[in-house]
Parts: structure tokens; C-alpha cells; sequence
């Protein structure tokens, strides 16, 4: 799960999505690129079990399946602070 965390745009989408639920278009104007590659993080993020997707007619919505995922990044961003001490 850490590897696939590894990336600053899948760290930029779940960041986006712990915020709540976010089509895929807005995640690609977030993360730039072009929407082949947000689909491919996505689907990543999928099949770790981090988000799941949800279909309104032609709108393909994400959410952040574990939200658990967070705590790690706020105890990563503590000890960061720590260290600058």
C-alpha cells in the first residue's frame, strides 16, 4: 500500500478525496496530465482497496474507500514537524 502511495499525484487525489467524494475530470484539472493517466492512478488506488468509483450516467465519481489511509499521513506530517525541532 506504501508503494502505491508513493507518487505525489495519487497523494494529491487521496489528499483531495478525503475531503469527500470528486469526479474524475476534477481530479485530472487537480493533478494535470491527461485523463488516460488520473485513470491509471485511479485504477491503482482501486485495486489496493484505497477508492472506489461510482458511475452517474457518464460522470465517474471517486471516493476514498479507506479513510484510515489519512491517519498515516497526519503521524507522517507530526513527525516531520518533530524533526525540525
Amino acid at each position: 500500500m506504501l508503494k502505491v502511495l508513493a507518487h505525489e499525484s495519487r497523494l494529491m487525489i487521496v489528499d483531495r478525496l478525503s475531503r469527500g467524494a470528486c469526479s474524475v475530470g476534477d481530479l485530472r484539472d487537480l493533478v494535470g496530465g491527461d485523463l488516460s493517466t488520473v485513470s491509471k492512478h485511479l485504477a491503482l488506488l482501486r485495486a489496493h482497496g484505497i477508492v472506489e468509483d461510482k458511475r452517474e450516467g457518464t460522470t465517474v465519481f471517486y471516493r476514498l474507500l479507506t479513510p484510515c489511509v489519512c491517519n498515516f499521513f497526519t503521524c507522517a506530517t507530526q513527525v516531520l514537524k518533530e524533526r525540525k525541532r
